[in-house]
């Protein structure tokens, strides 16, 4: 946001005098209370300063950007992530690709016994089908990615923490998973770089925060 000259110059009066009243900033200006009242209002609003009765203004040291940032942190991976897609880890391999076609999927995560063993992405199965093996009759579990080397994230977890895990690790998805007992790990969601483009469309468009 780009402040006027007479914003800045209260933001600076703020910064280095504060707390301050507001006849007191206008006296620093040489203006009239009423004619600054506006300027304070934008500026207590976005967060830039904030104001106490009887105690003045003060700079919160925060922007629009800053505050945002602290919200987006707070939202959880429950409330965002999508529907979970997964296989037994003996389905072939031509049953998985096409699930993955299917579904419009960059990976598939995979089970046993309904819990977390591995994870197989599109490069995986492209690399394996250049081969001349039977993709028919060989099961996904010979070329998935096994545990404990699957990167995870729990319901609980932030969109913050699953969106700089996706950018550090450089991955499409990551399964949603919550612990069961002997540290099994069901899965219940998913959440990949498709949901994070969305959420900061819903941002930018008002709908979330």
């Amino acid at each position: 946001m780009k402040f006027s000259d007479r914003q800045s110059e209260i933001i600076e009066i703020v910064r280095n005098k504060g707390p301050i009243t507001g006849d007191e900033i206008a006296e620093k200006l040489g203006l009239s209370r009423a004619t600054i009242r506006s300027d304070l209002s934008v500026l207590t609003m976005i967060n830039i300063l904030g104001a106490r009765p009887k105690f003045g203004y003060f700079y919160t040291g925060k922007s629009i950007l800053s505050q945002l940032y602290d919200d987006l942190k707070k939202l959880k991976l429950k409330d965002y992530m999508s529907l979970p897609f997964s296989c037994d880890q003996k389905t072939s391999i031509y049953d998985v690709v096409v699930d993955l076609f299917m579904e419009d999927l960059s990976s598939m995560f995979i089970t046993e016994g309904g819990y977390l063993t591995g994870i197989v992405s599109r490069k995986d199965l492209i690399r394996f089908m250049i081969g001349d093996a039977d993709i028919k009759k060989t099961p996904i579990s010979v070329i998935m990615t096994r545990m404990p080397n699957v990167f995870y994230v729990n319901e609980n977890d932030s969109v913050y923490e699953a969106a700089s895990l996706i950018v550090e690790k450089g991955i499409d998805s990551l399964p949603v998973v919550e612990v069961k007992s002997n540290n099994n790990l069901e899965v219940v969601g998913r959440f990949t770089k498709t949901n994070v483009t969305r959420l900061f469309v819903d941002v930018c468009d008002g709908e979330i925060i």
